[in-house]
């Protein structure tokens, strides 16, 4: 216990006889930390304390306050909302047409979600609200976001997803004493009305079969029928899993992917005539003119470089899906660009955390970034209604349209 926490503690104990004593002595002092809160925010938001004459020709300043009646765990609370003259102050503690208290673990909740670490948070309340929140206490309140984290993993999924894109982001976690990577597996999925949808996160140390399988097996069982096409970075294990599971999805590799491994150990001076080689074959308007280009390479760099051809041969059959394809298919799930995107997004609102002290303060810290990126996705990805056309031609039998609407 903190010694503010004591002093806390003393004053109710020398105040208080009863119960409802207690109750009385908290709503004051949540109702004080509130005004103080505001306070503060107008302090932060005019640049300069009150009464001081920083103020003075300033161009904005204090305009007495309105007054407001919210309601707390502890009633009804009549709180006194500081204005300025230019009408530019927004209260954030206590916003405006607001009628119900956010407690203090809705706003280190949010801070947290935007991607503060606990010490920021721990300086921000300290600095702008004027109230002591531990690290430890941060996390505390932090961890009471883990039953809803486990209830997203949990939720009902739909039936159909058209297309779905699968890779991996690592993160770096303490365990027994040292410090390991850990890879966050995303599952990302295009529904009926073309808008994305992360639909989990797995974590593993291992890539295999086995817990590709689960993976499979928990979205099957979370209500998902039917994959049309899985779009994928070369995860070891993932291609017979799914086939167990969902037999009918068709297996698309990142082309993207395929070309960074390939070109890995391709020394500078030969970079350029490789990759332009490379782009005839992926970059072919028909499969047969991919499988001619294909040749091709491996008559010029076969010799030279006969690993690109090693894995391009390996991984032909779900490189080569996307051909079967009209161009803005194609475009669509020839890389895994849209979950990789997403990932990106992820990192901004991570990249604070350096290292994470159990797997479960990755997973909400993941769960909580989810739904802010998420807010964003309100609009179907470029082209749907044209993709979604050809997709019922192609699959005639797995595309209902009344499901489609």
């Amino acid at each position: 216990m903190s010694e503010r926490e004591k002093e806390l503690v003393g004053l109710l104990a020398e105040e208080c006889k009863d119960m409802r004593d207690v109750q009385a002595l908290l709503k004051s002092l949540f109702q004080g930390t509130i005004q103080a809160m505001l306070e503060g925010e107008m302090d932060e938001h005019l640049g300069y304390e009150k009464h001081s004459n920083q103020g003075d020709r300033s161009g904005n300043s204090r305009n007495g306050y309105g007054k407001k009646t919210v309601k707390s765990e502890y009633g009804e609370l009549e709180i006194s909302v500081p204005r300025d003259r230019n009408g530019s102050f927004e209260p954030q503690v206590i916003e405006k047409r607001q009628t119900k208290t956010e407690d203090l673990e809705s706003r280190v909740i949010g801070m947290y979600a935007k991607g503060m670490s606990n010490r920021d948070i721990e300086d921000h309340l300290r600095d702008i609200y004027g109230v002591e929140a531990s690290a430890s206490l941060i996390s505390r309140i932090t961890d009471k976001v883990m039953p809803q984290v486990a209830e997203w993993q949990a939720r009902g999924l739909d039936a159909v997803y058209p297309i779905v894109f699968l890779d991996g982001i690592v993160f770096k976690v303490r365990k027994d004493g040292r410090v390991i990577n850990k890879c966050v597996y995303s599952v990302l999925g295009i529904n009926l009305e073309g808008k994305k949808e992360i639909l989990g996160i797995w974590m593993s140390e291992n890539e295999s079969a086995s817990f590709w399988t689960t993976v499979c097996n928990e979205l099957k069982n979370r209500g998902v029928k039917d994959i049309l096409i899985a779009c994928r970075d070369n995860l070891s294990g993932f291609s017979e899993a799914i086939s167990t599971v969902f037999p009918r999805t068709e297996q698309q590799l990142c082309v993207i992917h395929q070309i960074r491994n390939s070109t890995k150990f391709v020394p500078y001076k030969d970079l350029k005539a490789v990759m332009a080689d490379l782009k005839k074959v992926y970059g072919a308007p028909t499969l047969e003119d991919a499988e001619y280009q294909l040749e091709h390479f491996r008559e010029v760099w076969g010799t030279k470089y006969p690993q690109i051809l090693k894995s391009w041969d390996a991984n032909w059959a779900e490189l080569s899906t996307y051909f079967k394809y009209p161009q803005e298919v194609r475009r669509l799930i020839y890389t895994t660009n849209a979950v990789e995107g997403f990932h990106r997004m992820l990192r901004k609102f991570t990249k604070t955390k350096s290292v994470y002290p159990t797997d479960d303060s990755i997973r909400k810290s993941i769960y909580l970034s989810i739904q802010e990126i998420t807010k964003k996705w309100t609009m179907p990805v470029r082209d749907w209604g044209v993709i979604m056309g050809q997709l019922m031609m192609f699959f005639p039998d797995r595309l209902d349209i009344r499901q489609i609407g």
